[in-house]
């Protein structure tokens, strides 16, 4: 590796470092927050799969298009989306994400290209399609990222939505983040068979499927397939190894997984190999990556306060979003 390249690779492994600490922070936040009543409603937490969606979108255009599930946190913040933003949101006040309207599992940034996390499994599928199929239609090169989990890849919405892109070669790349658990189920008892991408070949869909604790593996495995997708058209299903560290939601303790578990995964923890690899491989300092934790925590503690002191929406509120606005041009987004 050149002197040159080394140091851009630097550069970019601290930015993907530091996206990935700041979204584990805000979710440990976000739980702490839960327990104290601040949050009403579901909370998913995405702790542990951070380099799935960090070193993903990393590898996009701004111009290109995110859709994700409930457990989106990562993927809005990812996508240019601010502690502030997030923290506001699941605290349902105006200054949120959605104004307040969506809370955790809709979070929305349309003018970022981030359409939205979307509460019903593997629904969103289809609707990752349809914006893929808008952007060829207007002759746009913009790609769009549908991520899922492996509880989506049962469902009949999800083998339509990779049906009509095959079938149109519409430019799209489907990430399975597998987690390994369905809610609580084991994949073995989700799944006949365990490689999600096998699914590819019925499609004319390419297919790529790896562990996803390196951020940089990641990025490098995306990116081929979003050029592929920008050049030909082609449609790449992907699939993710990864894991959450805890339970499917805040309601839920996990109990159907053993400790010894848990810890086996931790060794494999994304976010504190990034770091460890920051000090050996590129010889940044302990003292920068101190510095840089000590500002993500200031930034956190920042939104904390935000969020807490921001209003709630105004009741008049409540049905401005319920139909489109005419007057608006949808062209630019």
């Amino acid at each position: 590796m050149t002197a040159q390249r080394e140091e851009s690779t630097q550069v970019l492994l601290r930015e993907l470092y530091r996206q990935m600490l700041l979204i584990r922070r805000v979710e440990e936040q976000a739980a702490k927050a839960y327990a104290q009543g601040k949050i009403g409603g579901f909370l998913h937490l995405g702790i542990g799969q951070e380099p799935v969606c960090v070193g993903a979108i990393s590898a996009l255009k701004p111009t290109d298009y995110v859709v994700g599930t409930y457990r989106e946190h990562g993927h809005y913040i990812a996508k240019g989306g601010s502690a502030k933003e997030v923290m506001a949101e699941l605290y349902g006040k105006a200054t949120g994400a959605s104004k307040g309207f969506g809370g955790s599992m809709h979070l929305f940034a349309a003018e970022r290209r981030m359409m939205g996390g979307y509460g019903i499994v593997g629904g969103h599928v289809p609707l990752a399609a349809g914006i893929a199929f808008a952007a060829k239609y207007r002759g746009k090169d913009d790609v769009t990222l549908c991520f899922f989990g492996d509880g989506s890849v049962p469902q009949g919405a999800f083998h339509e939505g990779i049906s009509i892109a095959g079938l149109w070669k519409l430019p799209i790349v489907f990430i399975c983040e597998n987690n390994q658990y369905s809610m609580g189920t084991p994949l073995y008892r989700t799944l006949a068979v365990a490689d999600v991408t096998e699914r590819a070949s019925g499609y004319a869909v390419a297919r790529d499927r790896f562990s996803g604790e390196d951020v940089l593996a990641v990025r490098q495995h995306i990116a081929a397939a979003v050029e592929r997708a920008r050049q030909t058209g082609q449609p790449t299903l992907v699939e993710v190894i990864t894991y959450r560290f805890r339970g499917h939601s805040m309601s839920d303790p996990g109990n159907y997984r053993t400790k010894d578990e848990i810890e086996e995964w931790k060794k494999r923890d994304g976010v504190a190999l990034a770091r460890e690899r920051l000090k050996t491989e590129f010889a940044v300092s302990e003292d920068d990556l101190v510095s840089l934790e000590a500002h993500i925590r200031a930034e956190v503690q920042e939104a904390v306060r935000f969020a807490d002191e921001s209003p709630f929406p105004d009741a008049e509120e409540v049905w401005r979003y319920v139909y489109a606005d005419p007057s608006s041009d949808p062209r630019k987004f």
